[in-house]
């Protein structure tokens, strides 16, 4: 079945639509602009499915149908549109119909023993001739009769074949219906999961909140605030708040805390009833087996084609007889064809067809009849299915949006429940904010250390500047002063000089408390901020529990910290290559003093953030990303302390080793000196012997002394200076020059000339050695300049005029005789000198060895610092990477927010326009009319611009314009028409209002007569039970009748006879009647017939015509008082009193 609906030609297409409840589907010829409700309307028209019961879906959207199907992309032939019975989605809606399939019974043929058509044949006197038309006859029947059964045959396997495509529509439906349930419950267990986690977070804070209430108070008792802070009633930091009013709060916050918690839970269980019911419902797919159902009926298919090969069969025959019949008509039968043998060739043809051909064909009929029963039965079950499962549908779904209502109620009751819990917040952050504090004292104290060096430094480069201008203008002055005259130069102002610049600050942080970074964990301990505790929690989230959702304080946060963040990272702290220049302080000093400042900063920084670290929202793939980069960081962290490690320890046991090869030297140079002052000794206790032996002994002891005490002393010194030399960093650039004479083992032992020592060490240790130990090294260097003179000195001696003669003297001992005296003068001399140079060696020796102690101690002194400055690096590079972290992970929250506000912000501006063209509307002039044409126009403009990235407020909004705009419509007609009603009724008042003047007077003079005729008649009128012999007064009714006048009783009305025989007395009939009681009849309401009633309405229209009008009605109308079937009342008959004046009203 199709439809097609009119409109603009943009692009023209088929739209197929299908009835979800039986199958059915229609294609409806239209365009893009066509509206949705057109098709609604039109389905209203085929289907008879009211307007407001059709739910239209297509691939799981539901169309509006105030909208275009250009919205949807539609029509398109990729997409089906189903519509929904509404009022078959109710629990109470009847169960679907059977289906019913309407096939005309096949009409059998009539049989060729009625047929009495004559043929030419029947008289002829040839018996095979006559039974030709017999034959024909029969064979044409048989051909009818099999046609009726093949058209009926075929028309079952069609509706087989409708059945099964009904079905697959029905199939697809179910579908998209399942698929839309699916999407409304996938958006609300999205909200359902973000209020868990958001709850969850907010649960676990407060009940930290309530429970660790009791362990903070202790913790904040125990710590005492510093000395300079405390106050007679404040000693420790608990003191800070008022404890009764904050346990009152902690008792009201865990009351609140329970409650919320118990309807939270509630809420958990009928969300899970509703979740169980939406998951069994879209996993059920008790669909029937269609495809079953397509393979059978094609299966079936060989029944048609074979009842078609009967078909070609019969009318082959029939052709054949036929043929047969024309022959013999025309006399053109062949010679070797004979009547008979015809005749006996159609006998076998007719058994065939009686035996073979028509059953057969009745056979195909009943198997595809049986065929199209089996898909009735398919058809009704899925008709129930469906039927069932959509109501099933409609029930979760209003179960869903039941649960959907409750998600502001509790996100409210979160909002209050963050309010309740503020104080005990604040409580909870005291520590932190303290620690804080006190880590800013420090900070700012280092810092402004660090400001005065810089300060200095200032100073120090610009008076490095002053004087190199001094000395560029002198040199100035003395190049061009011998050719300008002095007064000329003096004119010109060159011989000024720039001033000494000061650099003073105006002292600050003077009130900062005295203490130092010790000091911060000494009053505050780390334990105040919970920080162990908090990286447990974030270790174990994951695991623990894994829902958490982005704090509601968390944006504030994230500004802060990136403030923070910032100002940190571009603070103006000096670099390395700054700290060795700041006056007054050493390079070590300068170090500590900024690690000290950053280290505070990164304290107080963490503080700040710890209230909020602690329950900062995370999902399982930022735990998983967080974790996997500290891993990675923890790795290259530790690979990089490892082999730092590696390093240092190189370093100490090439350093060992240099020290072991000093010890072993200065050793060896002990002994060697010892046995020289030995040797001293023994010429010293010689001097005495005469003769030929001492001075044998003296030469020969003399042949060997340079040797031992003139050349390897000499050497020996030279080494240890030089070695010392190098210890202390005072090596020139050219740190691989040889100096002359030192010793080949303390060359190598002390690494002057080793290319493997590293630089990187060496620069450090001589920065180190220039810096701190600058006064101890010119004092050694003294020393140590005196004893090179005096080695360079003693070098020289032993190759004097002195000594050279002494090999000669020995050769020619015999000849030189008289000299020797004075060789043992001079030998004497020279022993008392080296025994001299020998004290001071020893006395410079000793020194050199205790400096070497006091080196050794500074150089243990100097790693353990160094140790503890890469400590606190390693900590606060830890400190950076997680502040960095945790800005990153700010900032992506930010970015989110800034996305969510960009949007909110299109849609205001958006709002803001559609609210400025319905002011414009509002304002425009032409009155009502023009307002209500103003506001459809902005109607149908909104409607117009429909997009779908429009929210739903926006969709909203368009309703509500249109929903106005109809409505201003219909109050402006029903003014109108109001208008012309006020101007009619406003004629109609003021007729009635004269009636009513007149009426007044009459009814004043009706009183007074009223009043006159009971003193006149000196009787009492009955207004209680009405009895015979009483006076009753009776009332004109708006409906034409009198009713009598009573308390209690009702249902009295004056009879016919009474009225008549008043009304025979005045013009017009009376407003009242007043008589004496002479007989009451009782009756029963009866069912009137038609024609009474008529004659009835007669009687409330023509209430003027007197006498003939009660003549005409008298006793032919039942119920003449429009009382209920079945009611009692009473005629009542009356007679005139004596002296009675009747009144009758004036006609209006």
């Amino acid at each position: 079945m199709s439809s097609s609906m009119s409109g603009s030609l943009v692009h023209q297409g088929q739209l197929l639509v299908h009835i979800a409840e039986n199958g059915h589907s229609f294609e409806l010829d239209c365009n893009e602009n066509t509206l949705v409700e057109a098709v609604m309307r039109s389905i209203e028209s085929v289907t008879g499915i009211n307007f407001s019961d059709q739910l239209v879906l297509c691939k799981e959207m539901k169309l509006e149908s105030h909208r275009p199907l250009s919205v949807y992309k539609l029509p398109s032939d990729e997409k089906e549109v189903f519509i929904f019975n509404k009022s078959r989605l109710q629990n109470n809606s009847p169960a679907p119909p059977p289906e019913q399939v309407d096939i005309p019974s096949h009409l059998e043929p009539p049989s060729p023993a009625s047929s009495h058509d004559p043929h030419p044949l029947d008289d002829a006197s040839d018996p095979a001739l006559k039974a030709l038309p017999s034959y024909e006859r029969q064979f044409r029947y048989h051909y009818h009769r099999g046609h009726a059964i093949y058209t009926s045959t075929v028309m079952k396997y069609e509706h087989c074949e409708r059945l099964w495509r009904e079905q697959m529509v029905q199939e697809r439906a179910v579908d998209v219906a399942r698929g839309n349930l699916d999407q409304y419950y996938r958006m609300i267990n999205q909200s359902y999961v973000e209020f868990m986690k958001r709850y969850m977070q907010q649960h676990r804070m407060h009940s930290d909140l309530v429970v660790n209430f009791g362990k903070n108070v202790e913790k904040l008792r125990s710590i005492k605030l510093h000395p300079a802070l405390q106050t007679a009633n404040r000693k420790c930091l608990l003191d800070l708040v008022k404890e009764e009013s904050l346990r009152k709060s902690v008792e009201n916050c865990a009351s609140s805390h329970k409650q919320f918690e118990n309807k939270v839970s509630q809420f958990k269980q009928t969300f899970g009833e509703v979740k169980r019911r939406a998951e069994e419902l879209l996993s059920s797919r008790a669909f029937l087996p269609t495809k079953n159902i397509e393979q059978t009926i094609k299966e079936h298919q060989r029944y048609i084609n074979e009842q078609k090969s009967i078909m070609q069969s019969l009318s082959k025959d029939v052709n054949t007889v036929k043929k047969l019949v024309d022959d013999c008509l025309s006399s053109q039968l062949s010679s070797s064809l004979r009547p008979h043998d015809a005749v006996s060739a159609l006998g076998p043809m007719y058994d065939v067809h009686d035996k073979n051909h028509l059953p057969k064909m009745q056979a195909c009929d009943r198997a595809i009849s049986k065929l199209l029963e089996f898909c009735k039965e398919n058809k009704n079950e899925m008709n129930n299915f469906v039927h069932n499962y959509t109501r099933n549908i409609t029930y979760v779904s209003y179960l869903i949006k039941d649960q959907k209502l409750q998600f502001p109620v509790f996100k409210e009751a979160m909002a209050r429940q963050d309010g309740l819990f503020g104080d005990l917040k604040l409580f909870y952050s005291i520590g932190a904010a303290y620690r804080a504090c006190l880590a800013e004292v420090v900070r700012r104290k280092a810092s402004m250390k660090l400001y005065m060096g810089m300060a200095g430094q200032m100073a120090e480069k610009l008076a490095t500047k002053r004087d190199a201008e001094i000395r560029r203008r002198e040199d100035f002055l003395r190049v061009n002063s011998s050719c300008i005259p002095k007064d000329v130069l003096t004119s010109m102002g060159l011989f000024d000089s720039p001033n000494q610049c000061d650099v003073n600050i105006a002292p600050f942080d003077g009130d900062l408390l005295n203490i130092d970074i010790s000091d911060v964990d000494r009053y505050a301990p780390e334990y105040l901020t919970g920080v162990t505790s908090k990286m447990e929690k974030l270790g174990s989230f994951k695991g623990s529990t894994a829902s958490s959702s982005d704090s509601s304080h968390l944006a504030e946060d994230v500004d802060i910290t990136a403030d923070l963040n910032e100002r940190y990272d571009s603070e103006g702290l000096p670099d390395g290559s700054e700290l060795i220049e700041i006056a007054g302080t050493c390079r070590m000093e300068v170090e500590n003093a900024k690690l000290k400042a950053e280290l505070a900063g990164r304290i107080a920084l963490i503080c700040s953030l710890c209230p909020e670290v602690e329950y900062e929202s995370l999902d399982d793939e930022r735990v998983n990303n967080m974790l996997k980069n500290a891993r990675e960081k923890t790795e290259e962290a530790l690979h990089l302390k490892d082999e730092y490690i590696k390093h240092i320890q190189s370093m100490l046991k090439m350093k060992q080793m240099q020290c072991m090869s000093y010890e072993k030297r200065i050793q060896e140079l002990e002994q060697k000196l010892s046995d020289q002052y030995i040797l001293g000794q023994k010429l010293s206790n010689v001097n005495d012997v005469t003769g030929k032996e001492i001075k044998s002994e003296s030469i020969s002891s003399e042949a060997h002394m340079p040797s031992l005490s003139t050349s390897e002393p000499m050497d020996e010194v030279s080494c240890i200076s030089s070695s010392l030399d190098a210890k202390l960093g005072l090596f020139t650039e050219h740190t691989g020059k040889v100096l002359d004479g030192v010793d080949e083992n303390m060359l190598d032992s002390s690494g002057v000339q080793n290319p493997q020592l590293d630089s990187s060490m060496m620069e450090p240790h001589r920065e180190e050695a220039q810096s701190a130990d600058k006064d101890k090294k010119d004092k050694i260097i003294g020393q140590l300049g005196m004893s090179l003179t005096n080695s360079s000195t003693g070098e020289n001696i032993p190759v004097s005029h002195d000594l050279v003669p002494c090999d000669s003297t020995v050769s020619q001992d015999s000849e030189s005789k008289v000299n020797d005296d004075k060789v043992l003068l001079d030998i004497r001399s020279a022993l008392a000198d080296k025994s001299e140079q020998l004290i001071e060696t020893e006395t410079k020796l000793k020194n050199v060895i205790e400096e070497v102690v006091v080196l050794k101690r500074e150089l243990e002194a100097s790693k353990k610092l160094l140790d503890e400055s890469q400590m606190n690096c390693a900590h606060l590079e830890n400190c950076l990477h997680e502040a960095r972290e945790e800005a990153q992970t700010q900032k992506s929250s930010a970015d989110r927010r800034a996305l969510e506000y960009n949007s909110l912000r299109a849609s205001v501006i958006k709002t803001r326009s559609f609210f400025e063209r319905l002011k414009t509307c509002v304002y425009s002039p032409g009155g009502v009319a023009g307002f209500a044409d103003s506001l459809r126009n902005l109607s149908q403009s909104l409607a117009n611009s429909a997009n779908d990235r429009d929210d739903d407020d926006i969709a909203e909004f368009r309703k509500c314009i249109r929903v106005l705009a109809d409505k201003v419509s219909f109050l402006s007609r029903h003014r109108e028409e109001l208008h012309e009603k006020y101007s009619r009724t406003e004629a109609a008042n003021e007729q009635l209002r004269k009636e009513l003047e007149e009426k007044i007077d009459q009814v004043k003079t009706y009183y007074n007569k009223h009043q006159l005729e009971k003193q006149a008649n000196k009787e009492k009128i009955c207004f209680g039970c009405l009895e015979v012999h009483e006076i009753a007064a009776f009332v004109l009714t708006s409906a034409g009748y009198y009713e009598a006048i009573t308390r209690n009783c009702s249902n009295y009305y004056l009879s016919d006879e009474s009225v008549a025989l008043f009304a025979e007395h005045v013009p017009s009939r009376p407003n009242y009647i007043v008589g004496q009681i002479v007989h009451i009849e009782r009756q029963i309401v009866k069912a009137a017939p038609p024609r009474p009633e008529h004659g009835r309405a007669e009687k409330f229209t023509t209430p003027d015509k007197g006498t003939d009008w009660l003549t005409l009605n008298s006793g032919s109308t039942p119920n003449p008082y429009g009382l209920p079937v079945g009611c009692e009342y009473f005629l009542v008959t009356v007679a005139m009193l004596p002296d009675t004046t009747i009144h009758s009203s004036s006609p209006s």
